[in-house]
């Protein structure tokens, strides 16, 4: 049986080139090829029919501007995936393959990725060489599933697989936007009805109080207190409020922000925190087993899938069960370990791992763990709705309340 190990690309001591040139017409025109050394770089072009005006070497092949390239929708990317395996498996190569998609896409950023892709192939990198210059559209994970693919000749099967990975995530973060946007709406509503009684009803009331005289209800007293502050600092109180919003948004962005709070999330009482782990342990199992089937070792499988997990107790634990599998020890050791792994993956995994099969049973997790969290979104949706809506009539409740008590007050002293 033949090995086939990862080779280095630095040992090729392969250089990347920028160039601008002009063709035979005098048209000029521009981009970036690779080359052993100037001298063949230069070849390179004359073999286009190009004259080089400026050639000069880059620092890196790997890294390039990306001035203007704004982010890919996942559904563009998946149906450039689609459709792409599609003519790879027709028997189409990879250049005219992309030259026929940069025609056909709709995504107009999307179309300017893939010419970028189309010219860097013909100047002699691999696809997901070329991929890698494009951080922001193109995952680590996608590139690492194109690298093996080519790697072991099975790129169309590959592409498909990436196609599929992009479905099912697009998937899950639609249904888990969709179950937020009520709940959200709800409390936004609630809000601006709570500013504006403050600051609107509750005044009118004020000045009936003091007309009639008289010691004021507690409760009264209490939100009366909220409306004058609300209306005196009102510019002091918005501003402030949104500073805050800000500042956590800022700091769940930084290292110690996001671990504090992906354990908040997960902890979240309701129902709320066992849809993001049943969200996450989906994720984990479908990237795993679509970089395994893709032909990924195991090691860089695991280590990609932490670093794309999405939450950073499970990248913590993915990335301990790397670090043990390295070791020597089978993937269902640590797993069990692992507090945040439910027992139902490592049990999988451990069958998977004795019977050769260990990306089918990872794919069964995955689709269990899928149809678990649409079961418990809807369960979630159908009683977070009555208990928003107690919440709502509550603070509307108490402020109406609040100012009737003072009336209720004055009839019992007239009767």
């Amino acid at each position: 049986m033949i090995k086939i190990e990862n080779v280095d690309a630095d040992a090729f001591h392969v250089a990347g080139f920028s160039y601008t040139a002009v063709n035979a017409s005098g048209i000029e025109t521009s981009g970036e090829l690779s080359a052993g050394d100037l001298a063949a770089a230069r070849e390179q072009l004359r073999s286009r029919g190009l004259l080089p005006v400026q050639l000069a070497p880059q620092s890196e092949v790997e890294q390039a501007t990306e001035t203007g390239v704004k982010k890919v929708k996942p559904k563009s990317l998946q149906i450039f995936s689609r459709q792409f395996a599609t003519m790879i498996e027709a028997g189409l190569n990879v250049v005219t393959a992309l030259a026929i998609l940069e025609e056909q896409t709709e995504d107009d950023n999307l179309s300017l990725v893939i010419g970028e892709l189309r010219s860097d192939v013909e100047g002699g990198l691999l696809l997901s060489e070329a991929m890698k210059r494009h951080s922001r559209v193109f995952s680590r994970l996608y590139v690492s599933m194109v690298e093996a693919g080519e790697a072991a000749g099975i790129l169309d099967i590959v592409l498909d697989r990436v196609a599929f990975q992009i479905e099912k995530e697009t998937s899950i973060k639609r249904k888990v936007k969709g179950a937020m946007i009520y709940p959200t709406a709800v409390l936004a509503f609630a809000t601006l009805v709570l500013a504006g009684m403050l600051m609107f009803l509750v005044p009118i009331f004020v000045d009936l109080f003091e007309e009639l005289g008289g010691d004021l209800p507690t409760l009264t007293k209490l939100v009366v207190a909220a409306s004058d502050a609300l209306k005196a600092y009102f510019y002091i109180i918005f501003p402030l409020f949104g500073a805050v919003i800000y500042g956590l948004v800022r700091y769940k962005r930084t290292e110690d922000g996001r671990r504090h709070w992906d354990r908040f999330r997960i902890g979240l009482p309701m129902g709320i925190g066992q849809v993001v782990l049943k969200v996450g342990m989906a994720r984990f199992s479908r990237t795993l087993a679509s970089l395994i089937g893709s032909g990924v070792d195991i090691i860089k499988a695991l280590e990609i899938t932490g670093a794309t997990s999405g939450n950073s107790l499970i990248e913590d634990a993915v990335m301990d069960v790397r670090e043990k599998v390295q070791q020597g020890i089978p993937i269902a050791v640590p797993l069990e370990e692992a507090d945040v792994f439910p027992p139902m993956i490592s049990h999988m995994v451990r069958v998977g791992e004795e019977t050769g099969e260990l990306e089918k049973m990872l794919g069964k997790v995955a689709d269990f763990y899928e149809d678990e969290v649409d079961t418990s979104i809807n369960s979630l949706t159908s009683i977070i709705e009555p208990v928003m809506m107690i919440g709502v009539g509550l603070m509307v409740g108490i402020i109406i309340i609040s100012m009737y008590l003072p009336m209720f007050k004055l009839l019992t002293l007239i009767e």
